[in-house]
């Protein structure tokens, strides 16, 4: 479970997005600019990220405020998990990003893997949707839902993307480092469940 000061600083922002978006009132809005500020300096003080990046973050959101979606490509092959190494990090995570205006899941989890990696699939299965906050993830100013997709290939070769340095299959048993920003090692262990048992159900929460 995420930390209390995380979940606290998450709910100002929440607060004062939704404020800042329907308040009409002067003293309103500069009570909910305050809240706001006051999420930023939380976040600040526990990540050792900037303020001013912090606000960037957030400067774009605007209205209700909603869970971020998070989509994740699951590819098999011969018993192995098909995995991209990430620019950002320099470790491995499964295909996949931010869900896109314009395009359902399935799409997503589609176009997330031919950029990562240049194979084509097509989407065959929902194996789960997490709460990124229930999962040992490191602290993260969004609320973020994670939607994993099970995809079949059907042509290509492999080859990196723009935002990835390496492309590779790996087994349950020898996974390399993770970017555990975006993967963590028991959610690939239960991928593989959908691997071994066809009838296993979604996984969720």
């Amino acid at each position: 479970m995420e930390p209390k000061w995380l979940e606290w600083a998450k709910q100002l922002q929440s607060i004062a997005q939704a404020g800042l978006a329907y308040s009409k009132d002067v003293y309103d809005i500069e009570r909910f600019e305050q809240i706001r500020n006051l999420s930023v300096e939380i976040l600040s003080l526990h990540t050792e990220v900037s303020e001013t990046k912090i606000k960037d973050l957030f400067a774009n959101e605007t209205g209700y405020a909603t869970p971020k979606v998070d989509i994740r490509s699951v590819v098999f092959k011969d018993n192995q998990i098909l995995m991209v190494r990430e620019n950002a990090d320099g470790k491995w995570s499964l295909p996949g990003g931010w869900g896109d205006i314009g395009l359902s899941p399935s799409e997503v989890a589609v176009k997330e893997v031919k950029e990562e990696s240049n194979f084509d699939v097509k989407a065959i299965k929902l194996l789960g949707v997490l709460d990124k906050k229930c999962h040992p993830h490191p602290p993260s100013p969004y609320h973020t839902y994670k939607i994993f997709i099970q995809c079949e290939i059907i042509g290509g070769q492999p080859k990196e993307g723009r935002e990835t340095s390496a492309v590779q299959f790996f087994s349950e048993n020898d996974l390399p480092p993770l970017s555990i920003e975006r993967i963590t090692e028991s959610q690939i262990k239960q991928a593989f469940k959908h691997l071994h048992n066809r009838e296993e159900p979604a996984f969720f929460d």
